[in-house]
């Protein structure tokens, strides 16, 4: 046998990125209402505007749009196997910016540019930033985000370009913003949408305890991240992880993001449309048998400009392990320490129907 070229891909480490580096990901992905109907089964979204065509039509959709964190997590999918192969950790998000609603049928690719680098200390890995951003197939962006992620290198002598972290905004204004279309008011139905709450209900500083727990299992978490073509290995391969860190696979951060989104519901059943993920941090790592907890911090009520009918809602949701939320377990009060039980804070951005 001739030995070849190598054809197999080990992913880069980095001291294989540069600044200014841009990649296109592979592969292309048509979703399909199989895609949407196997996230609500994994998570169990109850959300009207992305369950219900008819629902979704009144508001002005042409039919019900996939849940917006299923097209983030489809969109990061294809970003794992160039960007975070060789991760140790994703470490944050920042500028995340939902474009134009995604239809099943619709086919969805991305790209990311490499804004930052920044070796650690131990030179044994560094940390990656990247924009990365979602299209279909017309082109027109479904969503838009940063990311940092701690990358292995491949050899720890391996020289490297002088840092550069990036800077970014703690949040997104509402002019920014995509927005759906405007609906009368007579078009929100209250009681099929799942609670009486409109925007104007909430006040900054309000805390709600979403109440129920959802237990991991290993079958779902896997499957969930398969569904969103997600290579990497720490989530998967029992046999390299056994021997690894945690000595076990690990919970990919963005299967706990929509544990916790769902798990919103109760308490904010109306806030169906994400427009913003303005930072997140994965605090903690999760396992299979783990119980998932949340609880929501309403952080700033935004009136949007030249809008009457809807509202935007700036919130902080915290996600626990085998604890409940009842007690608001979240950061300090310094900022710079999280409960034990805390594996999730995430910070984003809804639109509400105001009461007009």
């Amino acid at each position: 046998m001739g030995s070849g070229m190598t054809k197999t891909n080990p992913g880069n480490f980095f001291e294989d990125f540069r600044l200014g580096q841009a990649i296109v990901h592979a592969t292309p992905r048509t979703v399909s209402a199989g895609d949407a109907a196997l996230y609500q089964a994994l998570y169990g979204g109850r959300f009207a505007l992305a369950s219900s065509a008819e629902f979704a039509r009144k508001l002005g959709y042409t039919a019900a749009p996939l849940d917006d964190l299923l097209t983030f997590h489809i969109v990061f999918g294809k970003t794992v196997s160039d960007i975070s192969q060789n991760a140790v950790a994703n470490l944050g998000y920042a500028e995340g910016r939902f474009g134009v609603p995604v239809y099943p049928g619709d086919t969805l690719q991305a790209t990311s540019t490499v804004i930052g680098l920044k070796e650690n200390s131990s030179r044994q890995t560094g940390v990656v930033y990247v924009r990365s951003t979602g299209i279909n197939q017309r082109r027109e962006t479904v969503i838009d985000y940063i990311r940092w992620v701690m990358v292995r290198k491949r050899r720890p002598d391996a020289v490297v370009s002088e840092g550069t972290v990036p800077s970014f905004a703690s949040r997104l204004a509402p002019e920014s913003f995509f927005l759906p279309p405007p609906t009368l008011p007579s078009a929100y139905d209250w009681a099929l949408a799942g609670a009486s709450h409109a925007w104007d209900d909430y006040a900054p500083g309000e805390c709600i305890d979403h109440v129920d727990g959802v237990t991991i299992e290993e079958a779902e978490h896997m499957m969930a991240t398969r569904l969103y073509q997600n290579t990497a290995k720490v989530h998967f391969n029992q046999h390299s992880e056994g021997q690894g860190r945690f000595g076990r696979r690990l919970v990919y951060g963005g299967h706990i993001i929509s544990l916790a989104r769902s798990l919103s519901f109760n308490g904010l059943a109306n806030a169906g449309k994400l427009v913003a993920i303005n930072g997140g941090r994965h605090v903690a790592p999760c396992f299979a048998g783990d119980t998932i907890y949340a609880w929501t911090r309403v952080e700033e009520k935004m009136p949007i400009p030249r809008r009457d009918d809807i509202g935007a809602l700036r919130l902080r949701t915290f996600a626990l392990k085998n604890q409940a939320g009842g007690g608001f377990p979240g950061q300090s009060a310094e900022g710079d320490a999280y409960d034990p039980a805390v594996v999730l804070d995430f910070d984003y951005t809804v639109l509400l129907p105001r009461r007009v």
